[in-house]
């Protein structure tokens, strides 16, 4: 039984530590993932837009892996606790609906989800 969990621990400390030097690469790409949905977004500057690249974002950078991951949810917390110091005009359940979007595309889910109708195809 020790020897089990010996292997065990063995094989999954050095799957991890083989994976380590990839993350500061997988956390630069999403940063660029969210950037260029940010950038799309004002570019687009369409009405009920903002949660489709919200989710978009957030799917592009986690598609990159773990550091990807971590990027996307970094800088979707970091945005929404930077919006609530400032006079917005954007209120919580806004804040809490742009987290959702957030956390839809980190885990996964189809950004079109939140896609508005007629955003053009370049988005």
């Amino acid at each position: 039984m020790k020897l089990i969990l010996a292997v065990l621990v063995l094989v999954l400390l050095v799957e991890t530590q083989a994976q380590w030097h990839r993350f500061p690469g997988q956390a630069a790409g999403g940063a660029k993932d969210m950037w260029r949905a940010y950038r799309d977004m004002r570019e687009a500057n369409w009405k009920n837009s903002d949660k489709y690249f919200h989710a978009r974002g957030n799917y592009d950078a986690a598609k990159r892996g773990p550091g990807g991951r971590w990027a996307a949810k970094v800088i979707s917390d970091a945005r929404e606790a930077a919006q609530g110091f400032g006079n917005s005009g954007r209120g919580r359940s806004d804040s809490a609906a742009d987290q959702a979007a957030n956390r839809w595309g980190r885990n996964g889910g189809n950004p079109n989800r939140y896609r508005p109708r007629g955003l053009p195809k370049k988005y």
